[in-house]
């Protein structure tokens, strides 16, 4: 039962702009709601298409079915897509000598990243890759050139020690959901030891990823002595969106999936929380979070805003036709 408003603590929750989804990962998602529209179910998913549960949970229920490999699909010529997070080039490889119908959900944003490895590997260069082992957005980065040619950089203390082959030269790039404090560390350390190293010509962290880290470094800012963040725990910018909070002064910061995973007792004697959401978190898992407040608290809701998106990514071409 909920308290009436009398009997409520006042909470004070200062809501980050932006937050949740971004282009790439609205873009992905409604790939898979296409596929399904037109061509009806099965449509088959390597990988979670994002990050995130809730997505998954609501897209398997209307018929995609998600695989982690390609043999796990049958060759009956139904829609398969590759996850946001970008594939090595094996498995479109495969996918074509099996004459698979793909549509690829690879943000744009991870694509660029893929050629600008592409084009320091045809200049000769070796990539150092600055990202986490084992994230999907990494293997497939690293998958775009041949074994070896890539060596992972996980952060500044890993660019004190790396040992790139000697007698080449070398470039930069890095995973687009990094915390961007950290990945700057790594490339001041990578440039004071290689100092002709080559980089992008812009930052490969994407522009959501900043954004979402400036918003919660500005609701720290703005008195939050906490900041709940709405997102899974195998979505990279999530995770670094509480890591930036603690960083930027927060008492706590920590991760639920929904609104049920929020324990009432962990905002005991906090006067001012901040919300926020990872990339590829609907703004209806926030509302729930902020049901679930509203129950225990007399909440006062701020918005802190610290930029605008109008971003927004085109369909592959064979979802653009005219049916």
């Amino acid at each position: 039962m909920t308290p009436p408003e009398t009997t409520r603590p006042k909470l004070t929750v200062l809501l980050a702009g932006p937050r949740g989804f971004c282009a790439g990962v609205d873009r992905a998602i409604r790939i898979v709601e296409e596929a399904l529209r037109r061509h009806g179910a099965p449509v088959y998913v390597r990988h979670e298409i994002v990050h995130n549960r809730h997505v998954v949970e609501a897209l398997r229920a209307r018929g995609a079915v998600f695989v982690k490999e390609l043999d796990e699909i049958p060759d009956d010529g139904r829609p398969v897509v590759f996850s946001a997070h970008g594939v090595p080039k094996s498995v479109p490889a495969e996918a074509l000598r099996r004459r698979m119908f793909t549509l690829d959900a690879t943000c744009p944003l991870v694509t660029k990243v893929h050629r600008e490895a592409e084009r320091h590997h045809a200049a000769g260069r070796h990539v150092l890759l600055i990202g986490h082992a084992g994230h999907p957005e990494v293997v497939g980065t690293m998958g775009q050139l041949p074994p070896g040619a890539v060596t992972l950089v996980e952060d500044a203390e890993a660019a004190r020690t790396v040992q790139p082959p000697p007698g080449m030269a070398l470039a930069w790039t890095t995973q687009t959901t990094l915390s961007v404090d950290d990945t700057a560390e790594a490339v001041a350390v990578l440039r004071a030891r290689f100092p002709a190293i080559a980089g992008p010509a812009k930052e490969d962290i994407c522009y959501a990823t900043s954004n979402r880290q400036a918003a919660v470094k500005a609701i720290v800012a703005e008195g939050a002595a906490m900041v709940v963040v709405v997102g899974a725990p195998n979505s990279s910018n999530s995770v670094r969106l509480a890591e930036v909070a603690r960083r930027a002064g927060a008492a706590d910061a920590f991760l639920v999936q929904r609104g049920a995973d929020l324990d009432h007792a962990r905002l005991d004697g906090i006067g001012t929380v901040g919300l926020t959401a990872g990339a590829s978190a609907p703004e209806a898992l926030v509302e729930e979070v902020l049901a679930r407040l509203r129950t225990r608290f007399e909440v006062t809701l701020r918005e802190v805003v610290v930029a605008e998106e109008r971003i927004a990514f085109r369909l592959p071409a064979p979802l653009l036709a005219a049916e």
